[in-house]
């Protein structure tokens, strides 16, 4: 079973570009788009498991030195 999420990030301002099109090379994405609000910038994330979710934050997302906080939100349903 997949498991699909949704991830907000905080990033370092002027660094948004930067940050995003690095998060696009990564098989695990499926979109990266920049947000108005309270976060800067959201990616919606597969991953074939729960590990593999847990391995990209740890491995992958938490090396990127511009990114200073996310919020992970699992999917539970989808609609459309």
């Amino acid at each position: 079973m997949s498991i699909e999420a949704y991830i907000m990030m905080n990033i370092k301002s002027g660094s948004e570009d930067e940050v995003c099109d690095k998060l696009t090379n990564y098989k695990e994405v499926i979109e990266v788009s920049t947000i108005y609000g309270e976060y800067d910038a959201i990616i919606k994330v597969k991953t074939e498991d729960m590990k593999t979710l847990d391995s990209f934050i740890i491995t992958k997302l938490r090396s990127i030195p511009n990114i200073f906080l996310t919020a992970t939100m699992l999917i539970a349903k989808q609609y459309r």
